[in-house]
This record gives structure tokens, C-alpha cells and sequence, in this order.
């Protein structure tokens, strides 16, 4: 059985298009609410938190609606279209009401376009298992992670690039930029993939068989032993902890960086991109070293990684080049968690519950990207910025403690069979 890689490579455009949005909004909207809008640290904080607090009522609700569907383009397209239509027409707004210093009509477009958004999210990401073979699908969503990433990188590219100096760039290039990639992604997608036909074909052809695994320690029962309990509820608490400290950098750099280090235009990106390419270069070395010394081992390897690099641009006055070896050594440590952390969960569950361990990650990581812009905003307001890096180092140092504690769920994962199987994170 092998692996289309031509068609995971267009199934995984819906994928690129939502990477290249969400890149966009992480970096831009910040710095236009605070410098078209004079909002503070804490109202920013907040409502950058919208987002992840829509993800968490609306993607589970989106993602069962789309189950259910029934339609000549399939399940999953026709959210894809729609939602995409609509976040491009509205997201090109934004710009409109930056330059026209138009708070509410901002406001309510960023909340519609958001809306959008997550009205395909879940679609989108259930679109490749449903249109691949169960032995096929590692390698398949190390595929889509890759283009997700591309999709991040095309967009730190194009802030890099298109963002002029000054106190109030105007940003409609980029937001053209993202809403071309977006539109040219979709239609790529909806030319190349007949999804009706093609999950037709996987249900006649692999007709599903869910053998119960007798492995975990949720197979003979639904209930876990307390111990179990207590590394699981560890590991949920840890997951939240370097959500919490890697998302309050990722959310207020782009402020930090004007703010602190006295930079213009959109600089910012290229160290945020270091971080990005370093991560995807080091999935394959961190799939080895995962073999070797266990999971468990690897995320606090990582976790100490970041604390380092926290640590050392703490004491960076100002821009250095130097400072991208440590957005580097960032981009390494997450990749190091990532890659590690929702199969240590899965880890102990059963077949027929992955689902609901899934949702716990997921529950814990968005919890914290709704907690940290608000909390580390606050700090920033009414403290200073000098408080960004010791807050990310003292969630960071939680996480470790936290994770020294687990004692289950870690195994030495089998050496991957291919050099793509490497990417097959979940972040």
C-alpha cells in the first residue's frame, strides 16, 4: 500500500491556507490594535483570546455538523468553500478600517472573520483521514504539518518583506498576500480532489475494522488506575503550562519588538521564521532522539531548550543578530514538545477512546492560548515588557517540574520507516 503524495500535497492546501491566516493575525492584529487603536496590554491580550475561546465551543459543534453532512462535493468541502469566501471577503476589511482608525467597524470584522474561520477549521483538518487509508495516515499529516508550516513561513516572508517602517505601516499587502494564498489554495484543492468520489472509494476499499488494542491501561476498562490518572492529569497540566509560556512570546513579539528593541517594519518575522524553519529541520534528529531515550525525556529536554533561550534574550537590550540562535533553539525546543506530547496522552487510552484523550489535549492547550495573551498582558500593562521573558520562563520551569513527575505514558517510539513520518506532529 503506498502513500499519494500528489493528492495528500492538495488535500493539505486546506491546511496551508488556515497556516498562512492564523501566522497573520498572531503578528499583525496585535500591533494594529495597539498602534491604530491605543488599546492596551490587557484589552489586547483579550480579545487575541477570542479566537481560541470560539475554537473550543465551535470546533468540536463544526466538526460534528460536518460529520453529518451530505453533499455532491462531499462533507468537508463545501465548509471549506464557504468559510474560506467569507473570511477573504471579510479580512480585507481590516485593513480598511486600520487606515480609517475605525475601531467598532475593526472590531466587528475581525470578530465575523474569526467566525469564518473556525467554520472550516475542523473540516479541513478531518478532510485527510477521510480520504486516507488508516495505515497510510502518519505519513499523510506529516505531509499536511509540512505544508501548515509553509504556509506560516510564506507569511512571516511576506511581513518581512511588505511591512514598511513608521508608527502606522499600512498593511494592505500583506493582507492581500495571505487573502491570494488562501483563495488560490481552495481552488486548487476543490479542481484536484473529487472528496465525494474518493471517500466512496476508501469506504468500498478499506472498510473500517476498529480492533480493540488490549495494550493501554484504559483497555479492559473505562476507568483508569489511579496512578495512570495522576501522570495523565500531569501531563494536562504540563501541556497547559508551555502553552502558556510559548504562545505569550508568539502573541506579543511583534510589540516587543517595536516596543523594547526600538525596531520598525516588519523584522519581527524573520526571527519568529528562524524559529519556524529550525522546528521543521529538527523533527527528523528529535524522531531519533525520541527512539533512544523515550518521550518523556525529550519534551523536558526541549522544555529546557526554551527556558534557556527565555533566559539568555532576557538580557538582550536590544536586536542582535545573536538573537536568532535562540529563536532557533525555541523553534527546536517546541518541535521537541510537540512531537511527544498528544501520543504520551493517547498513550493511555483505547481504541475507542482516542477521541475523547484527544479532546483533553486539545481542551488544555486552548485553555492556555485563552489565559496567557490576558495574563501577560496585564503584566505588561501595568508592570512593563521586561516582564514577557520572566513569564515565559517561569511557566516554562512548571511545565519541567510537572513533567518530571509523570511516570506513565512514556514509551520509546519505533524508529520511523520513513524520512516524512518525522513531521507527524500534532501542535
Amino acid at each position: 500500500m503506498k502513500l499519494n503524495y500528489k493528492r495528500t500535497f492538495f488535500i493539505g492546501l486546506a491546511f496551508l491556507s488556515i497556516s498562512a491566516f492564523w501566522q497573520m493575525y498572531d503578528n499583525i492584529v496585535p500591533l494594529i490594535l495597539q498602534n491604530s487603536f491605543d488599546l492596551g496590554e490587557t484589552a489586547i491580550g483579550a480579545i487575541m483570546a477570542i479566537d481560541n475561546v470560539l475554537a473550543v465551543f465551535l470546533l468540536p459543534l463544526i466538526g460534528g455538523l460536518s460529520d453529518k453532512v451530505r453533499t455532491p462535493l462531499g462533507k468537508r468541502t463545501p465548509f471549506i468553500i464557504a468559510g474560506t469566501a467569507v473570511a477573504v471577503a471579510l479580512m480585507m476589511l481590516l485593513p480598511v478600517a486600520d487606515q480609517n482608525t475605525n475601531f467598532w467597524m475593526f472590531i466587528t470584522v475581525l470578530a465575523f472573520t474569526l467566525l469564518a474561520m473556525a467554520s472550516y477549521r475542523s473540516p479541513a483538518v478531518a478532510l485527510m483521514p477521510d480520504l486516507t487509508p488508516k495505515p497510510l495516515r502518519s505519513r499523510a499529516n506529516a505531509i499536511i504539518n509540512l505544508m501548515g508550516a509553509v504556509g506560516g513561513v510564506y507569511t512571516l516572508a511576506l511581513i518581512s518583506m511588505l511591512v514598511p517602517d513608521g508608527d502606522r505601516p499600512d498593511y494592505t499587502a500583506v493582507f492581500v498576500g495571505v487573502a491570494f494564498i488562501m483563495v488560490l489554495a481552495v481552488v486548487v484543492l476543490l479542481i484536484t480532489i473529487r472528496e465525494k468520489k474518493r471517500s466512496e472509494q476508501i469506504a468500498a476499499e478499506y472498510p473500517d475494522d476498529e480492533d480493540e488494542d488490549t495494550t493501554t491501561p484504559a483497555a479492559v476498562s473505562g476507568k483508569l488506575p489511579r496512578d495512570v490518572q495522576r501522570s495523565l492529569n500531569l501531563i494536562l497540566v504540563s501541556i497547559f503550562l508551555w502553552f502558556t509560556a510559548y504562545n505569550a512570546l508568539t502573541t506579543t513579539f511583534s510589540r516587543y519588538w517595536v516596543t523594547v528593541w526600538g525596531m520598525e517594519g516588519g523584522g519581527y518575522a524573520d526571527c519568529l521564521m528562524v524559529a519556524t524553519v529550525a522546528a521543521i529541520i529538527s523533527y527528523v534528529p528529535i524522531g531519533t532522539v525520541s527512539a533512544r531515550i523515550g518521550r518523556k525525556k525529550t519534551i523536558i529536554i526541549g522544555l529546557a531548550l526554551m527556558m534557556t533561550s527565555f533566559v539568555s534574550m532576557f538580557f538582550y537590550p536590544t536586536y542582535h543578530f545573536t538573537a536568532n540562535i535562540f529563536f532557533a533553539m525555541i523553534g527546536i525546543g517546541w518541535a521537541s514538545v510537540s512531537v511527544n506530547s498528544l501520543p504520551m496522552v493517547v498513550e493511555m487510552s483505547k481504541a475507542s477512546d482516542i477521541g475523547k484523550y484527544t479532546g483533553l489535549y486539545y481542551t488544555f492547550s486552548m485553555s492556555a492560548q485563552i489565559f496567557t495573551p490576558i495574563a501577560s498582558g496585564l503584566l505588561i500593562e501595568h508592570i512593563s515588557y521586561d516582564t514577557l521573558f520572566p513569564y515565559s520562563i517561569f511557566f516554562t520551569v512548571c511545565a519541567i517540574v510537572t513533567m518530571m513527575l509523570v511516570k506513565h505514558g512514556d514509551v520509546k517510539p519505533e524508529a520511523k520507516k520513513s524520512l516524512l513520518e518525522n513531521f507527524d506532529v500534532d501542535d
